[in-house]
């Protein structure tokens, strides 16, 4: 488990009331404490992990090693992945399916303006280019340029190097045993506002009018 942040300290200096109070909390909704408990220390571990994608190290690492990272930054990055990589990548069962400029800005959750204006950056510096559906001829596609495939492909070996040279310290049965529970895991999010609103309605309410007595409440 993490260490505490300054903020989660109560005045008489732990951080377990808070958590006792909240695991109470779940108690009452039907979640038993053990199960509270490793929430709350898999949150702990996400904060970390949400902190170093944010900053994006790996991506950065790659870029610099190469000398890319006057040509293409991280949001153009994560646009040529897009655009690159197979359907599955991204949680689709279409394994034909085909990229256009909506496409990206579903892949990555972005804007369609967005996704327009950074696969037009990319157009413009030659990483992508546009062309036409050969199963819609008024449906335009996007595509790597070769020059575009070769920058995805050498990020992604530097990333696989770096990953496999930390994954090859785990057993096999270590190996085994994660990734079909972080897959299991990364799903989670997805069913989290229909759990939240039918599965606790009146925790949920307790809740909201608790807030609303807030003072600054609008």
């Amino acid at each position: 488990m993490s260490a505490p942040r300054a903020d989660d300290l109560l005045e008489d200096g732990t951080i377990a009331g808070r958590n006792t109070e909240l695991t109470n909390f779940l108690e009452e909704a039907g979640i038993d404490s053990r199960t509270s408990t490793a929430a709350l220390e898999i949150d702990d571990v996400l904060q970390q992990w949400r902190r170093r994608v944010n900053k994006r190290e790996l991506g950065s690492a790659a870029l610099a090693a190469f000398g890319l990272a006057e040509e293409v930054d991280l949001a153009q990055l994560d646009v040529m992945m897009a655009i690159w990589a197979p359907a599955s990548t991204f949680g689709s069962d279409d394994a034909e399916e085909e990229v256009m400029v909506s496409t990206v800005a579903a892949r990555l959750r972005i804007d369609p303006s967005r996704a327009s204006r950074l696969t037009s950056d990319l157009i413009a510096r030659g990483l992508a280019q546009r062309t036409v559906s050969q199963r819609d001829a008024r449906r335009t596609l996007v595509e790597l340029t070769e020059r575009g495939t070769a920058i995805i492909e050498a990020v992604r070996q530097f990333k696989f190097l770096v990953l496999g040279e930390f994954l090859s310290g785990w057993s096999e049965e270590e190996l085994a045993l994660f990734v079909p529970l972080f897959e299991r895991f990364v799903t989670w999010t997805e069913e989290a506002g229909d759990i939240g609103n039918n599965r606790f309605p009146d925790e949920i309410n307790a809740i909201s009018a608790r807030l609303a007595q807030v003072p600054g409440a609008s």
